[in-house]
C-alpha cells in the first residue's frame, strides 16, 4: 500500500541527510581524520576503524592530481578503468559516454591495488566504510566510493554501508556520470561538504586553461597550510599576490554566473555535480541535491564573497563542521528580529534554509558614516542574491515531489488496468481454443486485428512502464520506491504477462537474424530493472509448492530459450565438427531439464503443453533425436 501523500520537497528530503549529519559525529569524525591525512600522509591515505565505521580518509596533499596539468581534460570511464566501474557504463552507445577528470581516475588507479586489499580485510569487521577527503582527496574519495559500490553489487558480497563525505572537493565528471550515478540510487551515498566561499568546488566550471600558473601557485600555497594543522587561517591569503586571487575569482565567478542563469547548463558545462552537497557557512548549513540548484547556489554564495576569502575558505573545513553540529538551522535572529517564523511550513523551511547559508538580506554590521556608499551597494547585493537564493529553493517544491509524484504514479497504474486485463482476456482466449497453440504461438504466427489490438496495449504498457524507470533514475520518486511491495509485485506480474509477447514479436518480425537471440541482443532494459527489483525486495515470499500449474510461466524468457533450443536442434542435424556436437548435445540436455523441472514443480502455464505450443513441437523433435546422441 502507498504511503501517506506528503509535500515534501527536494530540499526538504536532502535537509534530512543534513540533519542526520549534524546529529551525529560521523561530519567531525570525517574531517579529523581528513586533518590527520593531510598532515601525516602525503600523496597516499589513512584507514581508521572507529568502532564499527571504518574511515578511509584521502590526503589533500596530492602532488600527481593532473589538476593543474590537464586541467578540465575528460576522459571516457570506460577507456581506462579495466572494468572497476562497470556497472555505470552506457547501456547504449547512443547515450552519453561516461566521462571523469584524467587526472583525478589516474591518482584512483594508483591507490587502487592497495586499497582493495585493504578494503577486503574490512569486511565482516565493520558494517560501514566512510570514504573521505579534502581538496583533491575528495575527488579520490568519491572514485573510490564508486569503485566500492559497483564491487560490492557485482560480486553481490556481504551487504555494508558505504558513505562519501568530501570536503571542498573539485568537480569529477560529466553530466552522463550525474545520471548514471541517479540511475544506480547512489546518489544518497554522497555527500560533499563545500565552504561558502571555496573556490576549488567551483574551479572546473571555468574556463581556466589560461590560469594553469595561478592554479599550481594556489595547489602548491594550500599543501603548505594543509601540513601545518595549527596554522591561522584568517588573512593567511595576504601572502599572495594580490592580483593573482583577483584573476582567478573573476573567471570563475563570471563563468559560474553564466552557467547559474542558462536554459540548459548541462549543454554548457563539462563537468555536472552528483550527490547531495552541504554548503556550511558560520551561521550553519543548508544541503542540497538537484544538481541545477546547487550551481545556483554556488553561484550565489561566491558572489558575496571575496578573492582572499575564497582562498582562505578551501581551509577552513574545520571549524565549518565544527559549526554545523552547533547551530543547524538555528532560528536565533528571527526571533530575535521579532519577525517570527512564516506560517508556510514550506517558507519557513526556505527562511531557516537563507540562515544558515547566510544568504538573508540582514546586514550584520553597523554601518559607518563615510563607508554609507560601499555599504548601500553591499546591501543591494545581499538583497538581489537573497532573492535568488529563495527562488532557487522554491523552484525545488515546485520541481521535485517524490511522494506526491509516487501517488500520482499509483493513479496512472489504475488507469491501465484495461490494457493489462485485454491481453489476460486475450491469453484466456488463446488456451481456450480447438487449434492447441497457446498464449506465445497464437501471438507470434497470427496476424488478425485481435492480435494487433493485443500489441497496442503491449506498446502503452511498455511506455507506461519506462516512464516509471526513467523518473526512478532522475530521482523524481521516493529513495524506497523500487522496494514498496506493491510496485516490486505490480512489475513482476507485468513482466510474466507481456515479456512473452516480446520476445514473440522479436522472432516474428525476424529481428534475430539480424541482431542475435533476444536474451543477449534484444531484452528490454525494463525488464532486466524489474529482476534487480525482485532481488532486492524488502519482503521475501515463502516459496510453497503449487498443486496447479500457474497462470503465468513463472520464468518470463521461458520461450526465448525453447527459440535458442530449437536452433540448436537445427544446429545438431548439420553440424560435423565432434566437439560442437557434444556441446550442442550438453546444451540441450540442460534446457530439457530445466524444463521439465518448471513442469514438475507446476512453474508453467498449461499452455506450455498444448499439442502445437513451440515447446511441445521441440520435445517431439528432441524424442527423435535424442536416441542418435546415446548410441
Amino acid at each position: 500500500m502507498e504511503t501517506g501523500i506528503s509535500c515534501q520537497t527536494n530540499f526538504e528530503s536532502s535537509e534530512m541527510l543534513a540533519t542526520f549529519l549534524a546529529s551525529t559525529p560521523l561530519l567531525e569524525e570525517a574531517w579529523k581524520v581528513c586533518s590527520i591525512a593531510n598532515t601525516w600522509f602525503p600523496d597516499s591515505y589513512l584507514v581508521q576503524q572507529i568502532g564499527t565505521v571504518a574511515y578511509v580518509a584521502f590526503s589533500g596533499r596530492q602532488v600527481d592530481s593532473g589538476l593543474e596539468q590537464s586541467c578540465r581534460n575528460l576522459l571516457p570511464l570506460d577507456a581506462a578503468d579495466a572494468g572497476l566501474f562497470a556497472p555505470l557504463y552506457r547501456h547504449s552507445q547512443a547515450e552519453e559516454p561516461i566521462k571523469v577528470h584524467h587526472g583525478m581516475l589516474k591518482l584512483f588507479l594508483s591507490f587502487y591495488s592497495g586499497l582493495r586489499i585493504q578494503v577486503a580485510a574490512l569486511v565482516g569487521k565493520v558494517k560501514s566504510i566512510v570514504m573521505t577527503g579534502h581538496s583533491i582527496g575528495g575527488a579520490a574519495a568519491s572514485l573510490s566510493a564508486l569503485w566500492l559500490l559497483c564491487h560490492l553489487q557485482s560480486t553481490m558480497s556481504t551487504p555494508m554501508s558505504v558513505l562519501c563525505v568530501t570536503f571542498g572537493s573539485p568537480l569529477l565528471g560529466n553530466g552522463a556520470l550525474h545520471r548514471s550515478i541517479l540511475r544506480q540510487r547512489w546518489g544518497g551515498n554522497f555527500c560533499h561538504v563545500v565552504s561558502k566561499h571555496d573556490i576549488v568546488p567551483r574551479l572546473l566550471f571555468a574556463e581556466i586553461t589560461n590560469h594553469v600558473p595561478t592554479i599550481q601557485t594556489l595547489l602548491h600555497f594550500w599543501h603548505r597550510c594543509m601540513a601545518s594543522p595549527n596554522v591561522i587561517v584568517d588573512g593567511l591569503s595576504s601572502q599572495l599576490p594580490q592580483d593573482l586571487n583577483t584573476n582567478v575569482f573573476q573567471c570563475v565567478l563570471k563563468d559560474l554566473e553564466m552557467l547559474a542563469h542558462a536554459k540548459d547548463a548541462t549543454a554548457e558545462s563539462l563537468f555536472w555535480p552528483f550527490g547531495s552537497y552541504v554548503f556550511c557557512s558560520l551561521e550553519g548549513a543548508i544541503c542540497v541535491e538537484n544538481a541545477a540548484s546547487v550551481i545556483q547556489m554556488m553561484y550565489l554564495m561566491m558572489a558575496m564573497g571575496s578573492p582572499s576569502c575564497c582562498i582562505e575558505d578551501h581551509l577552513m573545513y574545520g571549524d565549518s563542521v565544527g559549526k554545523v553540529s552547533k547551530q543547524f538551522l538555528n532560528a536565533k535572529s528571527f526571533h530575535e528580529n521579532g519577525d517570527g517564523l512564516p506560517n508556510s511550513s514550506f517558507e519557513a523551511g526556505v527562511a531557516l534554509a537563507l540562515q544558515s547559508a547566510d544568504l538573508t538580506d540582514i546586514d550584520k554590521e553597523p554601518v559607518q558614516v563615510e563607508d554609507l556608499w560601499l555599504a548601500m551597494q553591499n546591501s543591494n547585493l545581499r538583497k538581489n542574491v537573497a532573492i535568488m537564493a529563495k527562488e532557487c529553493l522554491q523552484k525545488g517544491q515546485n520541481d521535485h515531489r517524490p511522494n506526491l509524484t509516487a501517488a500520482n504514479l499509483a493513479i496512472r497504474l489504475s488507469k491501465i488496468v484495461p490494457y493489462r486485463a485485454e491481453i489476460e482476456w486475450y491469453k484466456d482466449c488463446c488456451n481456450g481454443a480447438d487449434d492447441q497453440m497457446g498464449y506465445y504461438d497464437s501471438f507470434k504466427r497470427k496476424a488478425s486485428r485481435r492480435e494487433a489490438r493485443v500489441n497496442m496495449n503491449r506498446h502503452k504498457l511498455a511506455s507506461f512502464w519506462n516512464s516509471v524507470i526513467h523518473m526512478l533514475e532522475n530521482n523524481e520518486l521516493p529513495h524506497d520506491f523500487d522496494r514498496r511491495d506493491k510496485w516490486v509485485f505490480a512489475s513482476l506480474s507485468y513482466k510474466l504477462l507481456v515479456e512473452p509477447l516480446d520476445i514473440a514479436d522479436y522472432y516474428r518480425t525476424g529481428m534475430h537474424r539480424e541482431r542475435g537471440h533476444y536474451i543477449e541482443n534484444g531484452r528490454q532494459r525494463r525488464y532486466e530493472v524489474f529482476d534487480k527489483w525482485w532481488r532486492s525486495r524488502s519482503s521475501q515470499v515463502e516459496e510453497k509448492k503449487r498443486s496447479k500449474f500457474a497462470s503465468v510461466t513463472q520464468d518470463s524468457l521461458f520461450w526465448a530459450k525453447v527459440e535458442e533450443a530449437g536452433e540448436w536442434l537445427d544446429d545438431v542435424r548439420n553440424e560435423r565438427d565432434v566437439t560442437k556436437i557434444n556441446l550442442l548435445w550438453h546444451k540441450l540436455d540442460m534446457f530439457e531439464k530445466y524444463a521439465m523441472e518448471l513442469i514438475q514443480n507446476k512453474e508453467v502455464s498449461k499452455d506450455v503443453m498444448f499439442k502445437n505450443s513451440s515447446f511441445s513441437r521441440w520435445m517431439e523433435e528432441w524424442k527423435e533425436l535424442k536416441p542418435q546422441f546415446h548410441c
